[in-house]
């Protein structure tokens, strides 16, 4: 694809949830499919019919087995925001339909255990977990999401 063929291509709508634990650390997963350092927190796209906090929790979920149980939503992202994926890897995700994600973010208080946290689940997307001090959130995440992190902690730095 060509970079104006890949200019044309819509934004993925997607929820991106920040789990933080009772220290204020986040919760980051290393990439199942990366062989290098690829630390995020959990996201994934909305159904349809689905609302942004309805996905943040099935994603949660699906990502991490913590159930809604164990979480306080705390925040919701004012906004959408978008991440271009790099050219050459436009094509291999979502069959090429889109250029990347726009996502609405979802700040979550933990209030389980760490053992409640179980990443092997049907169709585990992360290889380890841990959690990490809000500071070092942004260098370990891979670069072309970074200012997305940069953004959603400006947004809810203040409730961490």
């Amino acid at each position: 694809m060509t970079p104006e063929e890949i200019e044309k291509l819509p934004y993925r709508p997607c929820v991106g949830v920040m789990l933080v634990n009772g220290d204020g650390h986040v919760f980051v997963g290393q990439r199942i499919d990366s062989q290098v350092e690829a630390w995020q927190m959990p996201q994934g796209g909305i159904d349809p019919g689905e609302s942004p906090r309805e996905a943040a929790l099935r994603e949660l979920g699906e990502e991490t087995g913590v159930s809604p149980d164990l979480v306080r939503i705390e925040a919701e992202t004012e906004g959408w925001v978008p991440y271009d994926l790099p050219h050459d890897l436009v094509p291999q995700l979502w069959k090429g339909r889109f250029r990347g994600q726009e996502q609405k973010w979802v700040l979550m208080r933990f209030l389980g255990q760490d053992a409640h946290v179980d990443i092997a689940t049907a169709h585990p997307e992360f290889s380890k977990w841990r959690w990490l001090h809000p500071d070092d959130l942004v260098d370990n995440i891979i670069p072309f999401k970074r200012h997305v992190y940069e953004a959603v902690l400006a947004e809810f730095r203040a409730r961490l």
